[in-house]
């Protein structure tokens, strides 16, 4: 199972609506998907129309108190099942201060789903903030996808979170960590800001910066609010089409890493 976290401490970027449709995209694609929603909001969890007050969380995981296999619930998207998230992870920081293995206790709980086969891919949504819940997803990940907002302070967040990466891979939590991708959201072509923020990002990331843009849309806006994604909300608009042009180009980056 190769692990993408979805990341950056900005909020309002486009993380939750990225998780979202590339797991469902990537689902489509006829790949097992599982999607973590590891934000206190529950975001990911609501806009995927999956809210079961009953259902764990990732938090029950951590703390001992519930196997990660039975915070697995399915949803109504074939290939995709979903760990849904609440409240209750917002104690995380509290619960587990001062554990020696804080960081790392997501990665060691996730280990025997990473190397049971039962999912090719999962995708981890995070919260907006350079807590315990975002360093731990980023410990337990193969890769990060860094959504960025086309507007001049996304740049500002861009330089933390690639900072945080690196230390993340020095510090030892988790050497491997690659940055995946840095996929350009809510573009609007018709202005300079857009095409200004790009070719900035362009300039110091020509590899790692994704050829699709997702452009700002109504329709990837609201499709949350109604529980669906993109593809049911509006399958035949330009939002729905990059976001299967990001799965494409995911997939095919993901495909190029593994040979």
């Amino acid at each position: 199972m190769h692990i993408t976290t979805i990341a950056n401490q900005k909020g309002g970027v486009g993380k939750t609506t990225t998780s979202i449709n590339l797991a469902v995209g990537i689902a489509n694609a006829g790949k097992k998907v599982l999607l973590l929603d590891f934000d206190p909001q529950a975001n990911t969890t609501s806009g995927l129309g999956a809210s079961d007050e009953d259902a764990p969380s990732a938090y029950e995981a951590l703390l001992d108190q519930t196997p990660i296999r039975e915070c697995i619930t399915k949803t109504r998207y074939e290939n995709l099942d979903i760990i849904q998230a609440n409240m209750d992870l917002s104690g995380v920081e509290i619960e587990l201060a001062g554990k020696d293995d804080q960081i790392l206790r997501l990665r060691n709980i996730m280990a025997p789903l990473k190397e049971s086969g039962d999912y090719d891919f999962c995708i981890i949504d995070t919260p907006p903030s350079l807590g315990i819940l975002m360093t731990s997803a980023l410990a337990a990940a193969d890769d990060v996808l860094i959504p960025l907002q086309c507007e001049w302070f996304g740049l500002e967040g861009l330089a933390k979170i690639v900072q945080v990466i690196f230390q993340i891979k020095e510090t030892g939590s988790n050497p491997a960590l690659e940055l995946g991708g840095i996929l350009m959201t809510m573009y609007d072509g018709r202005t300079n800001l857009s095409k200004s923020v790009v070719a900035e990002v362009e300039q110091y990331f020509a590899e790692e910066i994704y050829k699709t843009k997702v452009p700002r849309s109504v329709r990837i806006s609201e499709s949350p609010s109604h529980g669906l994604t993109i593809y049911e909300h509006d399958p035949g608009g330009v939002g729905a089409q990059a976001y299967r042009d990001v799965r494409d180009e995911y997939l095919r980056r993901y495909e190029a890493l593994a040979k």
